[in-house]
């Protein structure tokens, strides 16, 4: 009796081609999330909102992601098919309703709509990636949240040209949801990595998943305590007028994009558990120079220190998460890991507003470096898999 063959093994370039939908889709959700954030003035003065008002709108994207995330993780884990291009084609099409509001309450109800279809791509993708790293071998995730960072920046300026050509909302959300079908048309035409055949498993949450996910939320914490303040600390402690200003968020936003990238290129070469630490010691480092600055130079430099340093922890995170259990649990690990790690986001601005109304922005920055260096402290207790990427991860 013949023994049959395994299956050669995936060639380079097949492996490439594997990777590519799930980076393009990376790209189209970070497009949609920078276009949306140059937007949000122009649909606030459109639906006559008040900022208390957009605040409450705004936090129906959390009201509609943590629900849709945890359900689809479960879903895909059950065996869902190709599941990113739908949540891409979902995205698409729910995209343009912020565009289309005409009031508070409608556009508070489409943000719970984006939101949805933004917690299902993030969930999707992550997995999309996760697997294709068990499969391999070889890690991938720091370039795949690198290419996230840029398509935020690509998304703001193409939303910055447009409106300067007097595109409207509409149009401009229109033309990044063309995008966004472009990627799931990509996706639509290969194959999905993150398969069940043998029947879904019960899911459990497993101890050293919370603690990842406990992980993530340190880290979103300060990620966003950076994104949201550093303008204003500009502004109010350093006397920087409007456009230098501005240089806070675009030298954080570059720094995500450029130290995942690197990080990329590092993975490797040092473990997991190092590559986390360290990033987590150098962002404290920034936060900490950035408060005690006196000169908006210095100032934008240790933000962008800052953003480096945490910009690799996420996809870190990501990655363990993928790896924390069986397959069948995969999806469900990622999406636990998205949801507790984004309580960050949602906390993270109050904490920091909450602490510059009493004591000022300058121990607002102290308190989020203290983040920084228990997560960096606490980088050993992290089940972080492989110490090690396999060889040739770059």
């Amino acid at each position: 009796m013949l023994t049959p063959c395994a299956p050669p093994a995936p060639s380079t370039d097949v492996r490439r081609l594997r990777f590519g939908g799930p980076v393009a889709a990376f790209a189209a959700l970070g497009l949609f999330w920078g276009g949306w954030a140059v937007l949000v003035p122009t649909v606030q003065l459109a639906v006559g909102a008040s900022k208390g008002a957009l605040g409450l709108a705004l936090l129906g994207v959390a009201a509609g992601s943590v629900p849709a995330m945890l359900a689809f993780g479960r879903m895909i884990d059950r065996g869902l098919s190709r599941p990113l291009p739908l949540s891409l084609a979902a995205l698409a099409g729910c995209g343009v309703l912020p565009g289309l509001a005409g009031s508070v309450w409608s556009l508070g109800l489409s943000l719970v709509a984006v939101g949805a279809c933004s917690g299902l791509v993030d969930v999707a993708m992550n997995t999309e990636v996760a697997a294709l790293e068990a499969e391999t071998g070889r890690r991938r995730m720091q370039f795949a949240h690198g290419v996230y960072s840029l398509g935020v920046i690509a998304g703001a300026v193409l939303c910055g040209l447009l409106r300067q050509a007097g595109a409207g909302r509409v149009e401009i959300l229109a033309v990044i949801g063309g995008v966004i079908l472009a990627a799931a048309l990509v996706n639509a035409r290969r194959e999905a990595r993150h398969t069940v055949t043998t029947g879904a498993t019960r899911f459990r949450l497993r101890p050293a998943l919370v603690v990842l996910g406990i992980a993530a939320a340190a880290s979103f914490m300060v990620e966003s305590g950076i994104e949201n303040w550093s303008a204003l600390f500009l502004q109010r402690e350093l006397g920087a007028g409007a456009a230098a200003s501005a240089a806070g968020p675009a030298a954080y936003a570059t720094a995500m994009a450029a130290g995942r990238l690197l990080g990329q290129q590092v993975t490797g070469r040092i473990s997991d558990a190092a590559l986390l630490g360290g990033g987590a010691m150098l962002s404290a480092a920034g936060l900490v120079a950035a408060g005690v600055s006196q000169s908006v130079p210095v100032a934008v430099v240790a933000f962008f220190v800052g953003g480096a340093g945490v910009s690799v922890v996420a996809p870190i995170l990501f990655g363990a998460a993928g790896r924390a259990g069986p397959e069948a649990e995969r999806a469900g690990a990622v999406a636990t890991l998205t949801t507790v790690g984004y309580a960050g986001f949602l906390f993270g601005p109050p904490l920091v507003g909450g602490i510059a109304q009493a004591v000022g922005l300058r121990a607002s920055f102290a308190v989020l470096a203290g983040v920084a260096l228990l997560l960096g402290a606490a980088t050993p207790r992290l089940a972080l898999g492989q110490a090690r990427a396999a060889a040739g991860s770059r």
